[in-house]
């Protein structure tokens, strides 16, 4: 059983934060979902069978609904448990909605980020506050029973108070997935440019620790799982397709960019619109995709990496270095059924712990 992933890279505008592959050029769209459907019909059978299906960017709510139908018609969506796409707020409207969830589309991933106005301006994304309640309330009444949103936290001059807000605002629209993300001030984006030049300041590690800290309280508090470091779920509504990036079950990449994850292969498509297009309609995109073999010790690491990530953790045997000290100094803990994962404490410290434990 396995996933498969396909990159819409397409954006209206392109937020200031971003450093995934994405694109402006709106009018090569129908071009690259001829290219995305030949690299399907090429690739579909690389695993057994294809359970969960994910359609990301970029902005996927990009595509007419005529071209999402067509990709889920070639993937084949017959054994599927989970159909997930992303969905920017500005893009939603009730005939959309009802359009793809009849298309096949049977969980939403929403990207909100805030639910303050001030501070959707400040990254660059191109819907309001307002709009994005819309969108989840216009999605519960589309059918949609399967609802993620995007939040992000220490955003430059956010407040505490701010963050709470963002938080009470998620609870009350009754959605049964909410991932969170600390901003990353990636080499090169705008935003990062932004504060080197002084023109932001970014808030310091303490107070980003203390939004994190009080993210997992409160959603605990409201009856969710803190399943994965940046993830939270109603029990039951856990993300099946993401969750197979973290136990190490195969998935297919479809599109610019995107990656896949076959055996003990890792392989990717270009990064580029022109060539993935051109591959696909005209040459065969096995000539410009590229891959690597992992050795045992890579995918050793892999596994530590990902693993304590989870709230389900690596098995202890499985580690080869020691976790005595970690787990002293309260960082690391072992559950009932022998395994090992991250304390809260840890979780602010997990690239230094994942680092130690790596050979």
């Amino acid at each position: 059983m396995g996933g498969l992933y396909v990159h819409i890279p397409f954006c209206k505008k392109r937020c200031l934060y971003c450093d995934f592959f994405s694109t402006t050029l709106l009018e090569r769209r129908k071009e690259y979902v001829e290219a995305v459907l030949k690299e399907i019909a090429e690739r579909k059978n690389e695993v057994e069978e294809i359970k969960t299906i994910y359609l990301g960017g970029g902005t996927p709510s990009t595509l007419e609904v005529a071209d999402i139908r067509r990709i889920l018609e070639a993937i084949g969506t017959d054994k599927a448990e989970e159909i997930t796409m992303e969905l920017n707020p500005g893009d939603a409207t009730q005939e959309y909605l009802r359009a793809i969830r009849e298309a096949g589309i049977n969980r939403l991933s929403i990207g909100i980020q805030s639910f303050q106005d001030k501070l959707l301006q400040l990254i660059g994304r191109r819907h309001n506050a307002k709009q994005a309640i819309e969108a989840v309330k216009m999605a519960q009444e589309a059918g949609f029973d399967n609802i993620s949103i995007d939040l992000m936290y220490a955003l430059p001059s956010q407040s505490m108070a701010q963050w709470k807000a963002d938080i009470e605002t998620a609870l009350e629209l009754k959605v049964q997935h909410i991932s969170c993300y600390g901003l990353m001030y990636e080499e090169g984006t705008v935003i990062t440019k932004r504060v080197e030049a002084g023109e932001l300041e970014a808030i310091d590690e303490d107070e980003e620790n203390a939004m994190y800290d009080y993210l997992c309280e409160r959603l605990k508090e409201a009856g969710f799982v803190h399943y994965e470091v940046s993830n939270f779920a109603l029990p039951g509504y856990e993300a099946k397709h993401n969750s197979r990036y973290w136990d190490g079950t195969p998935y297919i990449g479809i599109g610019a960019g995107a990656h896949s994850y076959v055996g003990n292969v890792r392989s990717w498509n270009p990064d580029d619109l022109e060539a993935y297009i051109k591959g696909g309609i005209g040459y065969g995109l096995q000539v410009t995709r590229e891959s690597e073999t992992l050795s045992e010790t890579d995918r050793y690491n892999e596994r530590i990496m990902l693993g304590l990530r989870t709230n389900k953790g690596v098995e202890r045997g499985a580690i080869k270095k020691d976790v005595k000290a970690q787990i002293e100094a309260g960082l690391l803990r072992e559950t009932g059924d022998g395994h090992i994962v991250a304390t809260q404490q840890g979780l602010h410290l997990l690239n230094r712990i994942i680092e130690d434990l790596m050979i």
